[in-house]
């Protein structure tokens, strides 16, 4: 994993300033306002599905966020980010497409993000640590790309996916992609299926996804002794598709497995299963005993 060593501290003249940043009265690019309007509409379309309400379209909503969390987990965080299996490329690239409908960013964005996340985890270069307060972990992080770019450099750490034209193609065309998807949905069902699919499902999906980043650095269990504030929520197992053991997943980032015991649930990692057994995903890594050892509470 070269893309997730921790840095040696020669590029400290990016390393963030230590005062507190501004979140509303500083400058906004282009790209924050793009994600706060984004993630805005999600959120109003969702207070809406009440007084838009329809059964199978709420059906559509929890699917919806279901089939796009699971794309998350499965492509973008264990396979692209830490290489955890493989699959053979006209297999990755759905998997990589459907992820881009839970709002969350193209492949390059959201892995070089995580990259950078394991790199500096808890230190003042981390993209989306709690130490900057919990509704900056969870959410406010996500608006503010120039302290991003600042804190942990430009999106060097990606080379992998910039050399594939598939990565390129969505990185320069999302938002074509995205507004195609929420035009059809509403051709097809009317405003219910925004409100109750759009927007119940994305809101569904963006904070599952943000608690891994907040909560999960700040109340939980730690089983494994890591330098960080890595923590497993139980109870998220089922609603982040495994992603909320945390800390098992800091201490052994490659692992394709989350919940390494049987009672942790970890529906990412059944998928995962799924594929191996048809002999799909291949080179499938996780931690050896011996990383345990090394990593375990002294007892």
């Amino acid at each position: 994993m070269g893309d997730t060593t921790k840095d040696d501290g020669s590029s400290q003249s990016k390393a963030v300033r230590g005062e507190k940043r501004a979140f509303f009265f500083r400058k906004w690019t282009r790209i924050d306002l793009a994600r706060a309007s984004a993630v805005g509409a999600v959120h109003l379309l969702c207070l809406l599905a009440p007084f838009n309400y329809k059964w199978e379209a709420l059906r559509f909503g929890v699917i919806l966020a279901i089939v796009t969390s699971l794309s998350i987990t499965f492509s973008y965080h264990r396979n692209l980010t830490h290489k955890s299996f493989k699959l053979p490329k006209w297999l990755e690239y759905p998997f990589a497409y459907s992820a881009l409908f839970a709002l969350q960013g193209h492949p390059i964005d959201w892995v070089s993000t995580h990259r950078f996340h394991h790199q500096f985890t808890d230190s003042d270069r981390d993209p989306h640590s709690p130490i900057e307060g919990f509704w900056f972990s969870h959410v406010f992080w996500i608006f503010d790309t120039s302290y991003i770019r600042e804190k942990c450099g430009g999106r060097d750490n990606v080379m992998d996916l910039k050399q594939q034209w598939f990565y390129r193609f969505l990185r320069n065309t999302i938002g074509l992609h995205i507004l195609t998807f929420w035009t059809l949905v509403y051709l097809w069902g009317g405003l219910p299926y925004l409100t109750c699919g759009v927007g119940v499902g994305g809101t569904i999906g963006y904070n599952g996804t943000w608690l891994i980043n907040s909560a999960c650095h700040i109340w939980g269990s730690r089983a494994w002794n890591t330098k960080d504030t890595s923590r497993n929520i139980w109870w998220l197992g089922p609603f982040t598709m495994g992603e909320s053991w945390h800390n098992n997943h800091h201490a052994f980032e490659a692992s394709a497995r989350h919940g390494l015991e049987w009672y942790q649930v970890d529906l990412t990692w059944y998928l995962i299963c799924f594929f191996q057994a048809l002999g799909l995903a291949t080179d499938v890594k996780l931690p050896t005993d011996a990383q345990k050892r090394k990593l375990a509470f002294a007892r």
